[in-house]
């Protein structure tokens, strides 16, 4: 190995260290900020059960949805795949609320 060849691997080394550092900070903040959400869903949940109504609210949904989608395209983030994971938390937040309501 070149000596040009051992600072760069070095190099590289070291920017993949700090991208991982980056990226696991990352995914606690997103771990917390999810945890956060849910306990604001669980009080919905709640309130909704207490006043009998449905668990789900299509409507606000789709505007959700659309909302997730122009701030995925505004950060440069496919809007897909922030529709899906939207999808996907919507319906963890229906099924809790569900259980709210029995």
């Amino acid at each position: 190995m070149t000596e040009t060849s051992a600072t760069d691997a070095a190099q590289a080394a070291e920017l993949l260290k700090h991208h991982r550092e980056s990226i696991d900070r990352l995914d606690a903040i997103l771990v917390f900020t999810l945890a956060e959400r849910f306990k604001h869903t669980q009080s919905v949940g709640v309130l909704k059960a207490r006043h009998g109504l449905p668990p789900s609210d299509p409507a606000r949904e789709e505007k959700q949805i659309a909302r997730l989608e122009t701030l995925a395209h505004d950060a440069d983030l496919d809007p897909e795949f922030a529709k899906n994971f939207l999808n996907f938390i919507i319906q963890e937040v229906i099924q809790h609320h569900r259980k709210h309501q029995s």
